[in-house]
C-alpha cells in the first residue's frame, strides 16, 4: 500500500501566461473581465482584473475556477450533468466558492486536472470564449 502519490499543479509562468491571454481575448471582444487560475486544490495562482471590470468578478472569476478545478468539470457542463437530480444540483451550488454557470474551464496536462481558469465580466459566452483563449495561450484546448 502506498501513502503517497505525486500530484502536479500549474506553475504560476502558465498561470500568468493564461490570465494575460484571457484578457486580451476580451479587449478584442471590447467586454472589461476578470480572470483568474487556480492550482488543482484550488489556491489562488495568478488573477487580473481588466480595466472597467466589474469589483464583483474578482470573486466570481476565482470561484469559476476553483469549481473547474475541483470538479474537473467546465462550470456550465458541470450545471448540465448534475441537471438529472435538483437535490444533488441544489446541494452542490450551495457549497462555497461553486459557480454553475459558464466561464469556468479545468486545466488539464498528460490527463490530470492540474488547475483551473475562470473569467468573469461580459457574458457567459464572452466568459467561455476568453477561458479557452486563455487555456490556448499555454497549448491546451482546441
Amino acid at each position: 500500500m502506498s501513502l503517497t502519490r505525486p500530484v502536479s499543479f500549474i506553475t504560476h509562468e502558465a498561470a500568468a501566461k493564461a490570465v494575460a491571454a484571457a484578457l486580451e481575448a476580451a479587449r478584442a471582444r471590447h467586454v472589461a473581465v476578470v480572470a483568474a487560475v487556480v492550482d488543482g486544490g484550488g489556491h489562488l495562482v495568478a488573477l487580473a482584473r481588466g480595466d472597467g471590470a466589474f469589483i464583483a468578478s474578482i470573486e466570481i472569476a476565482r470561484d469559476k475556477a476553483y469549481t473547474a478545478a475541483v470538479f474537473g468539470a467546465p462550470t456550465d457542463g458541470l450545471a448540465e450533468a448534475l441537471r438529472h437530480s435538483q437535490v444533488l444540483l441544489d446541494g452542490i451550488a450551495s457549497r462555497p466558492h461553486v459557480v454553475l454557470f459558464g466561464g469556468g474551464l479545468p486545466v488539464r496536462h498528460e490527463g490530470l486536472v492540474i488547475g483551473g481558469i475562470g473569467v468573469s465580466g461580459g457574458s457567459e459566452e464572452d466568459d467561455r470564449v476568453c477561458a479557452t483563449a486563455g487555456l490556448r495561450a499555454i497549448g491546451i484546448g482546441p
